[in-house]
């Protein structure tokens, strides 16, 4: 199962995420993932491990055309050179040629310099530094302005998404946009882990609850990026191809979400990231 982006560019069903993996540990638990099956690491410059996730690409001693590498660009660099700048940087860091995508962090609307932002990443596209550009963490209204003044839509809409905040309404917008919507934190950082609906429906098919919500994201036709160090567990979330949920099931679940889901209350309306 794959995913054809806006611009010809195919994403897998699944992607591995890297936050918090650095050093030693976090090349051994990537090169573990792209043993196991996985193919997309998604990185950002904000989570200091691009070299580790460019050792574990040579590590792993998969083709490096057989990979998606993923990184995004911190609100700290939306300047147009800045961004160039930080785009190399992450490369040189990484020891790669290119990015096969590359995400705008977050919006940080209230510096309003995200279209700035955004001219920096076709213009790096354009160079062959990315494959593929896209945003995480954009409204609706951050997405119109860069279609607007740019006439370029992103391929990729990264944001918060798990059962305690479905983004029904994004996900609509990103689909009549062509645009993929990923999930981070799609397993909840474990609060939901202990829903009793979920781990009901889990018992019926003989997975854990993290499969079932996994499941639940690729019905959505949602991409998501679930993070572990541990073997096993990065197993467990690549098994979920093997059984589907019912509408029921599925309607279940999406009644877990609440207006206020959000775990950290981090709102891109008014949140910035540096």
């Amino acid at each position: 199962m794959h995913y054809t982006l806006n611009d010809g560019n195919v994403l897998p069903a699944i992607g591995f995420g890297t936050y918090k993996l650095n050093g030693t540990n976090g090349v051994r638990a990537m090169v573990g993932a792209l043993n196991l099956g996985y193919r997309l690491l998604d990185a950002a410059f904000n989570y200091e491990n691009e070299g580790a996730v460019g050792e574990a690409v040579r590590q792993s001693g998969i083709p490096r055309s057989q990979l998606i590498i993923a990184s995004k660009l911190p609100g700290r660099h939306h300047r147009y050179q800045e961004a160039i700048d930080t785009i190399e940087e992450g490369l040189y860091r990484a020891g790669l040629d290119y990015y096969d995508l590359y995400l705008i962090h977050w919006p940080n609307p209230k510096e309003n310099l995200y279209v700035e932002a955004w001219q920096a990443l076709i213009q790096a596209q354009r160079f062959g530094l990315i494959r593929s550009i896209g945003v995480s963490n954009f409204l609706p209204e951050h997405i119109d302005r860069l279609i607007k003044e740019t006439g370029v839509t992103p391929v990729v809409n990264q944001v918060e998404l798990h059962p305690y905040f479905n983004q029904q309404a994004q996900r609509e917008y990103d689909e009549a946009h062509n645009i993929q919507t990923v999930a981070w934190s799609p397993l909840g950082r474990g609060a939901v882990l202990k829903e009793p609906v979920i781990k009901q429906i889990a018992a019926k098919y003989g997975k854990n609850v993290g499969q079932v919500i996994l499941r639940w994201d690729l019905q959505h036709r949602v991409l998501p990026i679930p993070k572990s160090a541990h073997l096993s567990r990065q197993r467990t979330n690549l098994d979920i191809f093997d059984f589907s949920l019912t509408p029921e099931e599925m309607a279940a679940i999406d009644r877990l979400s609440k207006p206020n889901g959000r775990l950290r209350d981090q709102d891109p309306a008014v949140y910035q990231e540096f």
